[in-house]
């Protein structure tokens, strides 16, 4: 058996903006890339067993391995066939540099924009007639990323987003490694029940292990502070009707709802119910650019945090869940708006070792009603990874005059 380790092609492929510059079919003494970036190894030899050590460390026994560092500096590694019949070991080095145009701590590319129905739908971002799902993916993602701020919805329960970085979030174990602003805020009267418009969103994170740079990998849910509360369900699943345009409207007393029995939907706990219409929003609620007349969503969902305290439809508050989701404190607690990848699970609820991430979707974990407030619905404007320095702009010197 001829022995060599081949190094994928993926390498061309790699999520970042730097990639490997030299792709070699044999395996050489020493690599150079940059940090934040992935190097994909797959060798051609195949054994019982295999061990992939880094700096005298195992880091994998799987065939495949995906070198991945955030620290700049010469890496020792090692690929060991473990075999009675045909062993093998090699030792070669990774250099890990500065890439050469500094990274973005911010939203680099939005890849997904799916909202469920919601009063702020074909507002944020807005819709002009004749815009494809094209035109709005630009929209959201020029939005959201960099510093921009500007708010897009998310709509009801199950509307989501799918964003990425122009790098590798990095997993630093027991860090927080990336956060994500909404527009959460308290209520005046008593700001200590951290109470006040909070509209979760459940957060899902995405490993590029094929490196191919598109969202298509495993996804994993970070479990938030309600993950494994008995009032949380996991698998919900709901769908959505389109509104049928001949339907009479069904106004509400008060004045408030413009048409009670608007978007209906039902669930997979046998419920079923609409999204009213409310005077505050008059333009459709069903995203304009899409051409199915259904939509379904399935996901964790989270227990109703709505109050109304008012006893009379005039006065609801949405109160905080403690920790782990988007739009859920107001966005001056950094701490309560940041995620850690260490919190992923995968669909059993079984925690998930993540070297780093590529993608980030978030998506509204409630579905609840809350009178002429509307749909409950989750907001994003930003994220951020926190292992990126944020870098002032520093103006230019000023051109002398005479």
């Amino acid at each position: 058996m001829k022995r060599i380790l081949l190094i994928s092609a993926l390498l061309t492929l790699c999520a970042c903006s730097h990639e490997v510059e030299t792709v070699s079919l044999g395996i050489d003494d020493s690599y150079r890339i940059a940090r934040m970036c992935k190097l994909p190894l797959e060798p051609a030899l195949t054994g019982e067993r295999y061990l992939w050590t880094v700096n005298g460390e195992a880091a994998c026994n799987e065939r495949s391995f995906i070198f991945l560092a955030d620290t700049e500096g010469v890496y020792e590694l090692s690929f060991d066939i473990i075999d009675p019949e045909t062993p093998y070991h090699f030792d070669f080095t990774v250099t890990v540099l500065h890439e050469e145009v500094e990274y973005s701590p911010y939203i680099s590319r939005v890849y997904e924009y799916r909202p469920a129905p919601g009063q702020f739908i074909n507002e944020m971002p807005q819709y002009e007639p004749g815009d494809s799902y094209a035109d709005i993916l630009q929209k959201a993602e020029d939005c959201i990323s960099g510093t921009n701020d500007v708010m897009i919805s998310l709509g009801g329960y199950g509307g989501y987003v799918t964003f990425g970085f122009d790098h590798t979030v990095v997993n630093r174990p027991g860090e927080y490694d990336f956060r994500i602003w909404g527009n959460a805020f308290y209520e005046l009267t008593n700001p200590d029940a951290k109470g006040g418009s909070a509209e979760p969103g459940i957060v899902m994170v995405s490993y590029d292990t094929n490196c191919n740079g598109i969202p298509d990998d495993p996804w994993y849910e970070l479990a938030g502070s309600e993950y494994r509360s008995d009032a949380t369900k996991h698998g919900y699943s709901i769908t959505y009707h389109k509104p049928d345009p001949d339907k009479a409207s069904v106004e509400d007393e008060d004045g408030y709802l413009n048409d009670l029995e608007y978007i209906p939907w039902y669930d997979s706990e046998g419920t079923s119910g609409f999204i009213a219409k409310n005077i505050f929003h008059d333009q459709p609620y069903w995203p304009k650019w899409l051409a199915e007349d259904e939509m379904t969503f399935t996901g964790t969902l989270l227990s109703p945090n709505g109050i109304d305290l008012s006893g009379t439809g005039r006065y609801y508050v949405l109160y905080s869940y403690p920790w782990g989701y988007v739009d859920n404190h107001p966005n001056d607690f950094k701490d309560l708006n940041s995620f850690k990848i260490d919190w992923a699970v995968d669909a059993d609820g079984t925690p998930v070792d993540l070297p780093g991430i590529d993608f980030v979707r978030v998506y509204t974990g409630l579905n609840q009603y809350c009178g002429w407030l509307g749909e409950t619905s989750t907001e994003i404007a930003r994220a951020q990874d926190l292992h990126i320095p944020v870098r002032d702009i520093v103006p230019p010197d000023p051109i002398p005059t005479q």
